[in-house]
C-alpha cells in the first residue's frame, strides 16, 4: 500500500507532466491568454484543461499536414435569408437590350474611349467599328496613362486581341452574342484567369499563377466580352496600396483611388476599359466607385459566383461591376449574375431590370445620417434628395437603423473568416514581405486573426442573425433606401446582412473631387435600386463627367 507522502508525491508528477513542455504551453500561458478574452478561470479549473487543451493542439497540428485549395468552402454556410422569407422563383436568363442603330462613330479615339456599354454596342454590331480597334484604343491609353495612376497589374494583351479578333469575326458572320460582344473590360486581380498571374496585390503572391479561371471571367467570355486587363487590388483586399505601390484617384492623383477594388474604379473613371469588375467585403465596391466617380453595383449575397475569386470573408465576399453608368452596370450585371455548381452560396433567383416609374416606388431616406452630413457629400445628396422630389415624383419617408446591437465585435466575422483562408501565409512567416506592417494593415489583421475565439466567432454571428432580422422588418416595406455612402452605419449593415447597394455619383466637393450616394435595395431586388439610379442619371450629368487629366476633348 501506497503511503501518503509517497501517494502525494505521484499525484504531483501526474500534475507536473500535464503541464510538460510536451503539451506546449503551461499555466501561466493559460493565464495569460484568458485575459485576451475576458476569463478568469482559477488554478483547480486549469489544472483540469491540460489534457484536452493537450488534444487540441495535437489535433490542430495533424489538420494542418492535409491541404486545403483555395476554393473550399467551410462547411457553415451564411445564410442572408430573414425569417419566413420567399426566394424568388423563375427561370434565370441574361437580360439582353435592344440595340440602337443611331449612333454615331466619335472624331476621336479618345471620345470612343468614354462612350458607354451599350453606345460601343451600337457601334460594333452597326460595323462602325471593330472591336480590335476599340481594343487598341484602350491598350494605347494604358500604355499612355496607367504609369500615372498604376491602376493595372497585368495586360492580357495576346488574350485581348485574340479574343477582339474572334469577336469581329463572329458578327461579321451574323453570329451577334449580344450587348457585349466585343466589349473590352478589366477585373480585379483577385479573379483567376489561366495562363496569367493573379496576384492578389501582395508580393508574397506576385508570380501565382492558378490553373483555372474565374466563373465570372468565363461568363463575359461566354456573351463576348475581351479581357484587356488584370486590376490593381489593394494587398489582399485591403485599401489602395499593392506591391507595385499606390492607385492613384484620376481626378486628383495626389490621392488614392480607395480600395480595395482600385484598379477597377481609377481604370474605368480614366477610360482605360470599358467596364471593370470588383470585389466588396465592406466597401471594396463602393468606396472606389465615390472616389473616382464611377458607378458601382455591389449585388446581393450570393448572386455572382465567387469560384475563381480570392476569399476574404466566405460569409461576406460579393462580385459585382464598377461602370460609367447604372445602365452599364445593369448590362455587365445580367451577364455575370447566376447559378453556379462550384460555388455553393449561390441559388436560382431570376433577375430582370425594374421598368416601373420612379413615381410608383416605395423610397425610404436614412434622415438623420443624411442631416447630420455637412460636408460636400451631405449637400450634394441633399440636392440629390430634392430633384428626386420635384422631377422624379420620389416621396422618400425617413426611417432609421437600429443602435442597439454590439457593432464593435462584427468586425471579428471578417478577420476570422480571413485569418482562415490565409492561415498558410501567416504560419509560414510570408505576411512578413507584405508591403504595409503597420498596426491597420492587412498582415497585422491576418496575424491577429489567431486570437480570435471559435466561441466568440460563433457569438457574433448570432448577432447578426439578430441584426438581419430587424433589418428585414425596416426595409421590406420600400423598394429603395436612399443613404449616405460612408455616414453612419449602413455599409457596415448591409455588407453583413448582404443587401445589394449601388453608389451612384452626386457631383463633386471643393477641390473638384467626386461624391456619392448609395441606394440600397431588399435581397434579390437589384432591379429597383437600379431603375432608379438610371432615372436619376437621367435628369443629372455627373456619370457624364470624366477626369480632365484623362478627358481633353473639349478643354
Amino acid at each position: 500500500m501506497l503511503n501518503r507522502i509517497t501517494l502525494f508525491a505521484l499525484v504531483s508528477l501526474l500534475i507536473v507532466s500535464c503541464k510538460s513542455p510536451e503539451y506546449g504551453f503551461r499555466t501561466k500561458d493559460i493565464k495569460a491568454g484568458q485575459r485576451l478574452y475576458g476569463l478568469d478561470f482559477q488554478k483547480p479549473a486549469i489544472d483540469t484543461m491540460y489534457n484536452y487543451l493537450g488534444r487540441n493542439k495535437r489535433g490542430y497540428e495533424q489538420m494542418r499536414e492535409y491541404e486545403v485549395d483555395n476554393e473550399t468552402f467551410p462547411a457553415l454556410l451564411f445564410n442572408p435569408h430573414p425569417s419566413g422569407f420567399q426566394i424568388p422563383a423563375g427561370e434565370q436568363s441574361i437580360y439582353q437590350p435592344e440595340v440602337a442603330n443611331n449612333i454615331a462613330l466619335p472624331a476621336t479615339d479618345e471620345e470612343i474611349a468614354f462612350m458607354s456599354v451599350s453606345e460601343l454596342a451600337s457601334l460594333i454590331k452597326n460595323g462602325k467599328l471593330t472591336s480590335e480597334r476599340l481594343t487598341n484604343i484602350y491598350l494605347d491609353r494604358i500604355e499612355q496613362y496607367d504609369g500615372q495612376l498604376e491602376s493595372v497589374i497585368t495586360v492580357t494583351k495576346a488574350l485581348a486581341l485574340e479574343q477582339a479578333k474572334k469577336a469581329d469575326s463572329e458578327i461579321a458572320a451574323g453570329n451577334y452574342r449580344g450587348v457585349l460582344h466585343g466589349i473590352p473590360y478589366g477585373v480585379k486581380d483577385l479573379m483567376a484567369v489561366e495562363g496569367y498571374p493573379t496576384t492578389w496585390g501582395a508580393a508574397p503572391y506576385k508570380e501565382q499563377q492558378i490553373d483555372h479561371t474565374a466563373t465570372v471571367v468565363k461568363k463575359l467570355e461566354e456573351q463576348g466580352a475581351v479581357l484587356i486587363a488584370k486590376l490593381v487590388s489593394g494587398s489582399l483586399a485591403r485599401g489602395d496600396v499593392w506591391f507595385g505601390g499606390k492607385t492613384k484617384n484620376p481626378w486628383d492623383l495626389s490621392q488614392g483611388a480607395s480600395g480595395s477594388s482600385a484598379g477597377s474604379g481609377s481604370a474605368t473613371s480614366a477610360g482605360l476599359v470599358a467596364f471593370s469588375l470588383g470585389t466588396e467585403t465592406l466597401g471594396s465596391i463602393t468606396s472606389p466607385s465615390t472616389r473616382n466617380g464611377v458607378t458601382g453595383l455591389r449585388p446581393t449575397y450570393g448572386r455572382v459566383s465567387r469560384h475563381g475569386v480570392m476569399s476574404l470573408s466566405w460569409s461576406m465576399d460579393k462580385v459585382g461591376p464598377i461602370c460609367r453608368s447604372a445602365e452599364d452596370c445593369e448590362l455587365v450585371f445580367a451577364a455575370i449574375y447566376g447559378y453556379d455548381p462550384l460555388d455553393p452560396t449561390t441559388n436560382q433567383v431570376p433577375f430582370e431590370p425594374d421598368f416601373t416609374a420612379t413615381s410608383t416606388l416605395k423610397v425610404a431616406y436614412l434622415k438623420e445620417d443624411i442631416d447630420s452630413d455637412s460636408s460636400a457629400m451631405g449637400n450634394n445628396l441633399r440636392e440629390a434628395l430634392k430633384l428626386m422630389k420635384e422631377k422624379m415624383g420620389v416621396e422618400p419617408e425617413a426611417i432609421s437603423l437600429p443602435q442597439d446591437f454590439p457593432y464593435s465585435v462584427f468586425d471579428i466575422i471578417l478577420r476570422a473568416e480571413a485569418g482562415a483562408f490565409f492561415d498558410d501565409l501567416v504560419r509560414s512567416g510570408e505576411v512578413d514581405v507584405m508591403v504595409e506592417q503597420h498596426s491597420g494593415s492587412r498582415a497585422n489583421s491576418l496575424r491577429q486573426a489567431r486570437f480570435i475565439p471559435a466561441v466568440e466567432y460563433l457569438q457574433a454571428n448570432r448577432q447578426r442573425r439578430r441584426l438581419i432580422e430587424d433589418i428585414h422588418q425596416r426595409f421590406k416595406d420600400y423598394d429603395v433606401i436612399i443613404a449616405p455612402s460612408f455616414r453612419g452605419r449602413q455599409l457596415y449593415i448591409t455588407n453583413l446582412t448582404g443587401h445589394p447597394v449601388v453608389s451612384v455619383p452626386t457631383g463633386f466637393d471643393e477641390k473638384g473631387r467626386p461624391t456619392s450616394l448609395t441606394l440600397i435595395g431588399n435581397l434579390y431586388e437589384e432591379g429597383k435600386i437600379l431603375n432608379l439610379a438610371k432615372t436619376y442619371q437621367l435628369f443629372t450629368d455627373f456619370d457624364e463627367k470624366h477626369p480632365p487629366l484623362f478627358y481633353k476633348v473639349g478643354q
